[in-house]
């Protein structure tokens, strides 16, 4: 019945005029941005935090949340239409989706991705309600120790579930921890690596880092490119309904996709881009039905799983945010920021202290993909003329907003250089394949998880064996131990690879 009541009172907060609008725009913006290639979710939650200001928290909230998830739906609509993902996340969807569209198939082909991002955001949401009173109740009970360990974990998993080199991944969780030391020592009032800069001694601002390397790098990025591959041609939609064949497949595959995205979108380091590429993968393992077309040459299986995939994991992301503090992955640290500019501190405490925003952002998420179903389908036309929008205008007014929108948060000029600054350290590390998520996700969790170490450790008079004698912190710390062999042993190694290589 607890479960019922606060969910009836989030949707009475969810369908207040003012928050049906705030989701209504970041639905459109989310998938505008999903469409749009070379900008996405990063990039636009960053430059829309400053906006976002004067906005009621929860509005404000709801607003970035759609923009989310509503950019995971964005991101399939090119993948299928013109080969060209526009996020992350739906590069395994150009694989047989575009090939579905080549064959005359693309309308299926987006029916089917709509469907299946439907039914996995409502599970997602779903499981979301469920699990986030228990994990908060048990969150309720962690100490200094406790909170320590789990951020341990949390940077670690980082580090074991990000794509591409394990010694690139530890290098930019560390420059985060590094960057988020920058500033006064809250314990003792030294100025800590400031380099004598007075503009430094309150810390690097998190929205120069967020701006300058998922902003700014990849406009760099994009503008870098020669001028034909910015260019992008439309293809023709006609026929949106799947055969009788192609809804049989759909379901399981949908189900699949879920119950993969789910368990990843949780996991610390987690998200919407590793859950589509292990569905597929699994989808690949399994037998093809007499009359089915091969992966890779029209498969709509292909099309389902990673759609369903990546947006169930864009939902449940939110379990470890909204329950126990903790961002699971990159994006998860923008959220907190954004909480923190209204003055939220995330964690267990916001279901006791502000239930209606904390319920309200739920029941937001189930009315947002309903938004995003109703909305795709008929303006599929839309996006794709968005397309041919020439990127001589669209990039200078991007890098316009986040230079006033940096500027009107801190009133600090010095701020716009050092978005500058990060965003050609961010396209640096693009031309080094150095992924950038472990790097912000450092830079939230490090001083916080430096804060908790002082704690426990003047808690306990500078005794160390309070990380393992306590149960909860040990449990944690041995779960890390086994994520860490995960990354030492090459078997092992070799095994956690797979997953981001396509056959």
């Amino acid at each position: 019945m607890d479960l019922l009541s606060n969910l009836a009172l989030g949707f009475s907060v969810a369908i207040t005029p003012i928050n049906l609008a705030y989701a209504l725009v970041g639905c459109l913006l989310g998938t505008l941005v999903g469409v749009l290639p070379g900008i996405g979710a990063f990039a636009t939650i960053a430059m829309l935090l400053p906006a976002t200001y004067g906005l009621p928290p929860v509005s404000a909230l709801i607003m970035l949340s759609g923009i989310y998830y509503g950019a995971q739906y964005g991101g399939s609509t090119t993948a299928i239409l013109v080969n060209l993902p526009g996020e992350t996340s739906s590069v395994v969807t150009t694989l047989d989706g575009y090939q579905m569209a080549r064959k005359g198939r693309a309308g299926p082909a987006l029916m089917a991705s709509a469907l299946s991002s439907f039914f996995a955001g409502t599970i997602g949401t779903l499981m979301l309600a469920a699990f986030a009173l228990p994990l908060t109740a048990l969150a309720l009970k962690f100490g200094a120790a406790e909170y320590f360990s789990l951020m341990v974990l949390g940077l670690i998993g980082a580090i074991v579930l990000a794509s591409g080199s394990i010694i690139k991944a530890v290098g930019m969780t560390l420059l985060g921890i590094l960057l988020g030391t920058v500033g006064t020592d809250m314990n003792t009032g030294i100025f800590r690596f400031t380099l004598g800069i007075p503009q430094l001694t309150d810390g690097i601002g998190f929205l120069a880092i967020a701006m300058g390397v998922f902003g700014y790098s990849e406009i760099i990025g994009n503008l870098a490119k020669p001028a034909e591959e910015r260019q992008m041609l439309t293809t023709k939609v006609s026929g949106l309904m799947p055969t009788k064949r192609d809804l049989l497949n759909i379901l399981p595959a949908a189900i699949r996709g879920t119950a993969i995205g789910s368990f990843l979108g949780i996991l610390p380091g987690g998200g919407a881009t590793m859950a589509s590429f292990a569905a597929y993968t699994i989808e690949k393992k399994l037998r093809i039905e007499k009359g089915e077309e091969p992966f890779g040459e029209g498969n709509i299986r292909g099309v389902v799983a990673p759609e369903a995939a990546n947006n169930a994991a864009a939902q449940t992301s939110f379990i470890p945010l909204l329950a126990l503090g903790i961002p699971s992955n990159a994006l998860m640290a923008l959220m907190v920021g954004a909480m923190m500019i209204h003055n939220i501190q995330p964690g267990p405490q916001v279901m006791s202290s502000n239930p209606s925003l904390f319920w309200g952002l739920i029941a937001s998420m189930w009315i947002g993909n309903a938004m995003l179903v109703i909305l795709n389908l008929p303006l599929i036309g839309v996006w794709v003329k968005l397309l041919s929008v020439p990127y001589r205008w669209l990039f200078p007014s991007i890098v316009l907003f986040c230079a006033i929108g940096v500027y009107t948060t801190s009133n600090n000029p010095f701020d716009i250089l050092l978005v500058g600054i990060f965003g050609m350290l961010g396209y640096l590390f693009i031309q080094l394949k150095m992924e950038p998520a472990p790097l912000l996700l450092g830079y939230v969790l490090g001083p916080m998880m430096e804060e908790n170490l002082r704690r426990s450790l003047n808690l306990s008079h500078g005794d160390w064996s309070v990380f393992i004698t306590k149960p909860v912190s040990a449990t944690i710390l041995f779960i890390t131990v086994l994520l860490v062999c995960l990354i030492t042993f090459p078997s092992l190694r070799v095994a956690r690879q797979k997953v981001f290589v396509e056959e």
